[in-house]
């Protein structure tokens, strides 16, 4: 007799309602089997290792286990949501953002071709549908983040209110996207076409979600606009908080490891290059730095090279200015400077005259 299908993702042995049914025996003591348990051959039994001597043993080791680990939740409380309101789903904000993705940019986040002719039912049956979901995970974000006395038909108004705003900023935001996908063609001569820039550059994407997800922190929706960017954040490696204020004709080349903090300022027309850090000077402060200008400001045309740090909310990059490769700059610049980093030293040596057994490279 066939083993019975195992749950994709989960190890062998780990069905559908199988150690829920297991638990609730083991502790009413209900002698009674489900059909599917029944047809179990002792290859199917969960977590089986080689050596295990009997399935009892592994049932006593799932409620031992599962005993400890349910303690730990009132001894570590502070990790938990229990008993809360219900707070807005990753995997649902994720479907969602795609969906968005496709909105923004029909045909090239769709897996066939789009006709003109059909473009605004196809476009009608996905904002219908993302109306809706949208809408509930901003519900769960406005309970999350509402007062007390706020009842909940004022919150399911709002939420709907508050929806259709954001969906019809998405024009705005498209205009916005066609210039950075013009900067990003124009600044890279490795670009083939604009096509592959919105197909393939990772920076369209965090770009992207970071526009969206700033229209939402505008609105001071709680947790939504956060769980987008890190969305794009663990796809892109770019980490763009949705607080940060972005101009017109934004490029960020390569981007890996790029940091955009809350409270960052960006003009029109700047370019950064991976590594690039617009972070606080300190924190140190905590929670009472909440809501100062911690982060720098780069004016229109600024250029930042790979691996530099800018720091600290008074620090201002003037317009037209280029910062060299790992400059780490903590005071404002002037407009039209060039900013490099003379202290570093390289040195040259012939790998032939090094003592034999030292290795190629040593600290």
């Amino acid at each position: 007799m066939a083993a019975p299908a195992l749950v994709p993702g989960r190890s062998p042995g780990f069905r559908r309602h199988g150690w829920n049914d297991r638990l609730k025996r083991e502790r009413t003591g209900n002698p009674r089997r489900c059909k599917k348990e029944s047809r179990r051959t002792l290859h199917s039994t969960p977590c089986q290792l080689p050596g295990d001597r009997h399935d009892a043993h592994v049932k006593t080791t799932v409620t031992e286990l599962t005993d400890q680990l349910v303690a730990s939740y009132a001894r570590a409380g502070g990790i938990n949501h229990l008993d809360g309101v219900n707070l807005p789903a990753k995997s649902a904000v994720a479907c969602i953002t795609v969906d968005l993705l496709r909105l923004l940019f029909p045909g090239f986040f769709d897996e066939r071709t789009i006709h003109s002719a059909e473009i605004k039912m196809v476009t009608a049956n996905l904002m219908d549908s993302l109306q809706g979901r949208l809408e509930d995970e901003i519900y769960k974000s406005l309970q999350y983040n509402c007062r007390q006395e706020s009842r909940e038909t004022d919150l399911r108004g709002l939420a709907n209110d508050l929806t259709c705003g954001f969906l019809s900023r998405l024009p705005t935001i498209r205009e916005l996207l066609q210039t950075d996908a013009e900067a990003a063609f124009n600044g890279d001569p490795a670009a083939l076409s604009k096509d592959e820039v919105i197909l393939a550059y990772p920076c369209m994407e965090a770009v992207a979600v970071q526009r969206m997800a700033h229209e939402l922190y505008l609105k001071e929706i709680a947790l939504l606009p956060r769980l987008m960017t890190e969305w794009a954040h663990s796809r892109t490696g770019m980490d763009l908080h949705p607080g940060a204020k972005i101009g017109s004709y934004f490029f960020i080349d390569h981007g890996t490891g790029t940091v955009i903090g809350e409270t960052a300022e960006i003009g029109d027309h700047v370019k950064l290059y991976q590594g690039v850090g617009l972070v606080a000077r300190s924190l140190a402060g905590g929670q009472k730095l909440r809501g100062q200008k911690r982060h720098p400001t780069l004016q229109d045309r600024v250029t930042i090279y790979s691996g530099a740090t800018i720091v600290g909310g008074e620090t201002v990059v003037g317009q037209g200015s280029t910062i060299g490769a790992n400059v780490f700059l903590m005071q404002s610049v002037p407009p039209h400077s060039l900013v490099l980093s003379e202290d570093v030293k390289v040195k040259v040596m012939d790998k032939r005259s090094r003592v034999p057994g030292t290795g190629d490279f040593q600290i």
